[in-house]
């Protein structure tokens, strides 16, 4: 038997027992981590929330688009409408049912009535006295109806009549005289029975015998010609 052979398991039990012989180390002590602290901070109470308010939306105003302007138009001004005509084509008055009547000899304007069924014209009359004078017959009177009173006059009587009266078989006699008038712009002598007309519409009423030769007459209308003055 080799030598090196018998040392080998001497060798091995050997370096078994320092093993357990060599003393045990100490671990080096292990210190606590450190932990990091944060500072207490005290509360702050939180401030409630509060929800946005959106802005009020006011409904969109309709906007109306300006027009162009249009071009301003000239105008002519309104014609006047022509005043009704006063005389015919050949120069009459023309004469409406009813017009003023201005008597010269009186000196009073006043209403009368254009009658074309009456042959003389008429005037009312108070107070009639017939006289003579220079062996002609003359006769004074007042001129009077509804308020309007002239004062007394004196005129020849160019002729008589007889007037038959509806309500009786007698017959009254009336003088005629010859007496001024205007109306419109004319002025013309005329017939005129005095008869008392203080109890009718129209102190005067103008018949055939004034209107004839002068003026027509239109019935539909009323005081055509301007009202006469003095």
């Amino acid at each position: 038997m080799k030598p090196w052979k018998a040392i080998l398991p001497l060798m091995l039990s050997g370096g078994l027992v320092a093993c357990s012989t060599t003393p045990t180390q100490t671990p080096p002590p292990v210190e606590p981590p450190v932990v990091e602290t944060t500072p207490e901070v005290p509360e702050v109470p939180e401030t409630p929330k509060t929800e946005p308010v959106e802005p009020e939306v006011k409904p969109e105003e309709k906007v109306t688009e300006a027009k162009p302007e249009e071009p301003v138009k000239e105008t002519k001004p309104a014609e006047k409408p022509k005043p009704a005509p006063v005389k015919s084509d050949d120069g009459k008055l023309i004469l409406g049912e009813q017009e003023y009547v201005r008597l010269m000899d009186m000196k009073v304007t006043t209403k009368a009535r254009v009658d074309t069924g009456a042959t003389t014209s008429s005037l009312s009359a108070v107070d009639i006295v017939p006289f003579e004078r220079d062996g002609k017959d003359w006769v004074k009177f007042k001129m009077k109806h509804d308020g309007v009173e002239s004062k007394e006059v004196s005129m020849p009587v160019d002729r008589w009549v007889k007037v038959k009266q509806s309500s009786s078989e007698e017959s009254d006699k009336r003088p005629v005289i010859v007496s001024v008038i205007k109306i419109g712009d004319m002025t013309s002598k005329t017939e005129f029975t005095l008869a008392d007309r203080t109890h009718l519409k129209y102190p005067v009423l103008l018949g055939r015998s004034f209107f004839r030769d002068v003026a027509i007459v239109d019935v539909s209308r009323k005081y055509v010609q301007p009202k006469p003055t003095k």
